[in-house]
C-alpha cells in the first residue's frame, strides 16, 4: 500500500471511528486479583492498518498521532465503562503526541467525567516509539496529568531511547519491563540481574514494577521468586474484547517448589482478626481500637467479603485529632477514612515472597499489619514484625551452615535438599562437581589464587541454575553439588564446562597457558607435569519411581561414585548413573 493509500485508510478510520478495543489484564500475584486492564487498539480487520504498529506509524507520518490516540482513548474508556470492569484502566499515550500542536489538554478528563470514571482509576502509560528530547515539555504535560489525579506508567523499560532518563526525571507510579528481558529469564543470569536492578531502583523511587510479555511458566516462576508482583502476558491471558474478571482462572499451575528453601505458607502467621465493612461507622471502629490495646489495624471488606481497604490505629488517631474531625467523621462510614494502600497476600504465599513484597513497599510501617486472604476472601491479618523475626531466624540458620568462602549452602542444607527431593518424588539430576588438579595448582599458585578459582566456579554454577527449581551447594574444598530439576540439564552442564574453562584462563601464568600444563612436585617430591584445571562431573539421574527406594545418604554416595568414575577420565569428563538402568536398591 503506497503512502497516499495509507493516509486515505487512516482518514476513513478517524472519520468513522473504525477501531476496536481489546483489554489485557494485569495480575497481582500476591493478592491473586486483577489490578487492572491495559487497553489495546486495533484497526479494521480487513485493513492493512489493522496492526497497531502500522496504524500508529502512518498516523505519526501524517501528523495525526494525537488525533488517533484521542480516538483510541475515547473508545477504550467507553468500552471499559460498558463492560463495568473493576480495577485500573491503563491508557497508552506516546510522548511525542503530547507535544503535537494539535494536542488539546483536558480532553481525556472530560471524557472520564462524562462516563463517571474517576481519574484515580486511570493510568497514563507512556509508550516510547521515537527519541524524546524535550524533557521539560514532557514533564510539564505529565504534571498536568498528575494534577488531574491520573497515575503514570512508563512502558517498555530498557527498550526505548531514553526510558531510564524518563524514569529518573518523571518518577512514574508504575514501570513496565520490556519483554526482551522477560523472554527466557529462567535461562539467563544477565536478565535476572537486570530485573533485580530494576526492582531495587523501583523501591528507591516508590514505583511498582510490572513484568509484561510473560509466555512461559518458568518465566513466571522466576519473576515470582524475585519478588515481581504485577504480571502481564499471554501465559496469563491474551488481549480480549471481553476480558476475564476471575483472577483465579488466569494463573497456571505453579512450577515445582524450589529445592533451595523450605516450603510453607502463612498459616502460622494468620491472626483471624474480625474485620469491618465499608459502611461501619467511624465511631464503632474507634471503639474497637479502644477495646483492644494491641490491635494495630482493621481490614475493611466489601459485600463479597473481599478486602477493599485498611484502617491503621495511628492513621485514624491522627485524622481524628484535627479540629472538629471527631464531629465530622464520627457518624460517617469508615470508607471515608480508610486507606486503599494496603498489602493483601494469599495464605499460600511463602514467607520469602511476602518478605520481599513488604520490603519493596516504601510506605510500609512496621506497626501496620498486612491482610491475608484465601481464594480472594478475607482470612485475617499478619504482623510485619512476625515476618521480619522469622526471616531473620532463617537467615541466621542459613549463615550458620553456609561455606565461609563462597557463602553457598554447606553440608546440612545439602542433606536437607536431597531429602526434600526424594520426599517430593521429583525427577532431577544430582551432580557432584570436582576440580581436577586443584591441589597442585594451589601448591604452585598459592591459596589466595586457589580461592579465586573456587569463587569463580561458584559463580559459574550460580549462572547455570534456575533459582526457582535448582540447588547449588558447597561440600568443601573444591567439591560442589548441583541438584537440577530443569529438563535441559545436559545443556546447562555443557555450558558450565565451557564457562569454567574460559574463566580459568585468567588464573594461569602466560607460560603455563602456552604450554597447556603446569609443573609441581608430587607427594614424593618428584617433579611432575599437571594438566590445566578441568571439571569432573558425576551425575545421578533420579526418576520419581525410585525415590522411595533411596535416602539422602545413599543418593549422595551414588553421586560421589559417579564423580570417581568421571575423574578416571583425563580432562573434562562426565559420568552418569541412571536409576532406571542402575538399580538403587
Amino acid at each position: 500500500m503506497i503512502a497516499t493509500e495509507q493516509f486515505s485508510a487512516l482518514d476513513n478510520i478517524l472519520a468513522n471511528s473504525d477501531l476496536h478495543t481489546l483489554f489485557q489484564p494485569i495480575y497481582s500475584l500476591s493478592e491473586r486479583r486483577i489490578l487492572g486492564y491495559e487497553a489495546l487498539s486495533r484497526g479494521p480487520s480487513n485493513s492493512a492498518l489493522h496492526s497497531p504498529i502500522n496504524l500508529f506509524a502512518v498516523a505519526r507520518s501524517a501528523g495525526r498521532l494525537s488525533e488517533l490516540e484521542l480516538l483510541c482513548r475515547r473508545n477504550a474508556c467507553q468500552r471499559f465503562s460498558q463492560l463495568k470492569l473493576d480495577g485500573k484502566l491503563f491508557l497508552n499515550v506516546s510522548p511525542d503526541s503530547l507535544m503535537e500542536p494539535k494536542h488539546q489538554p483536558g480532553r481525556t478528563l472530560q471524557l472520564l467525567q462524562t462516563l463517571g470514571i474517576p481519574p484515580s482509576q486511570v493510568v497514563i502509560e507512556l509508550t516510547e516509539q521515537s527519541p524524546t528530547d524535550d524533557f521539560a515539555l514532557l514533564d510539564t504535560a505529565l504534571h498536568h496529568y498528575r494534577a488531574m489525579g491520573f497515575s503514570i506508567a512508563l512502558d517498555d523499560l530498557g527498550a526505548g531511547y531514553s526510558s531510564l532518563r524518563l524514569w529518573s526525571e518523571l518518577r512514574p507510579d508504575y514501570v513496565k519491563i520490556d519483554r526482551h528481558f522477560i523472554d527466557g529469564i529462567h535461562q539467563d543470569a544477565v536478565k535476572r540481574e537486570f530485573v533485580g536492578s530494576i526492582l531495587k531502583m523501583a523501591k528507591a523511587s516508590r514505583a511498582q514494577v510490572i513484568a509484561e510479555g510473560i509466555e512461559l511458566p518458568e518465566e513466571l516462576t522466576v519473576l515470582a521468586d524475585m519478588g515481581v508482583d504485577l504480571l502481564q502476558g499471554y501465559l496469563l491471558c491474551r488481549p480480549q474484547e471481553v476480558p476475564p474478571r476471575d483472577a483465579f482462572k488466569m494463573l497456571p499451575n505453579a512450577a515445582s517448589s524450589p529445592l533451595s528453601e523450605e516450603s510453607g505458607d502463612l498459616r502460622g502467621l494468620l491472626n483471624p482478626q474480625r474485620a469491618v465493612t465499608l459502611s461501619t461507622p467511624t465511631s464503632d471502629v474507634l471503639e474497637m481500637f479502644r477495646a483492644q490495646a494491641n490491635l494495630n489495624s482493621l481490614a475493611v471488606l466489601n459485600d463479597a467479603m473481599q478486602p477493599c481497604g485498611i484502617v491503621h490505629r495511628h492513621s485514624l488517631s491522627e485524622a481524628l485529632l484535627k479540629p472538629f474531625a471527631n464531629e465530622l467523621f464520627a457518624r460517617k462510614p469508615i470508607s471515608r477514612l480508610m486507606s486503599d494502600d494496603y498489602l493483601a497476600v494469599e495464605v499460600g504465599q511463602s514467607l520469602q515472597q511476602v518478605s520481599r513484597l513488604l520490603t519493596s513497599r516504601a510506605r510500609q510501617r512496621i506497626e501496620e499489619d498486612f491482610i491475608i486472604i484465601e481464594q480472594g476472601s478475607y482470612a485475617g491479618l499478619g504482623r510485619v514484625i512476625d515476618v521480619l523475626k522469622l526471616i531473620t531466624e532463617l537467615k541466621i540458620q542459613q549463615a550458620r551452615y553456609a561455606n565461609p568462602l563462597t557463602l553457598l549452602p554447606g553440608n546440612v542444607p545439602i542433606q536437607q535438599c536431597l531429602t526434600r527431593l526424594l520426599q517430593q518424588n521429583r525427577e532431577a539430576v544430582v551432580c557432584y562437581v570436582d576440580i581436577d588438579n586443584f591441589k597442585p595448582f594451589n601448591d604452585i599458585y598459592g591459596y589466595a589464587k586457589g580461592d579465586e578459582v573456587l569463587l569463580s566456579l561458584a559463580q559459574c554454577l550460580n549462572d547455570r541454575v534456575d533459582p526457582t527449581r535448582d540447588f547449588v551447594g558447597h561440600i568443601g574444598g573444591d567439591d560442589f553439588l548441583l541438584v537440577l530439576g530443569s529438563t535441559d540439564w545436559r545443556a546447562r552442564l555443557n555450558r558450565l564446562l565451557e564457562d569454567f574453562q574460559s574463566q580459568c584462563r585468567r588464573f594461569y601464568r602466560e607460560e603455563d597457558l602456552h604450554a597447556g600444563c603446569f609443573v609441581a612436585q608430587d607427594r614424593n617430591g618428584k617433579r611432575q607435569e599437571y594438566a590445566l584445571l578441568s571439571l569432573s562431573l558425576g551425575v545421578v539421574h533420579v526418576h520419581p519411581e525410585h525415590c522411595a527406594q533411596l535416602d539422602a545418604s545413599r543418593l549422595a554416595a551414588m553421586a560421589s561414585d559417579a564423580k570417581r568414575h568421571a575423574k578416571a577420565v583425563p580432562g573434562y569428563s562426565l559420568h552418569i548413573i541412571d536409576t532406571q538402568n542402575d538399580s538403587p536398591a
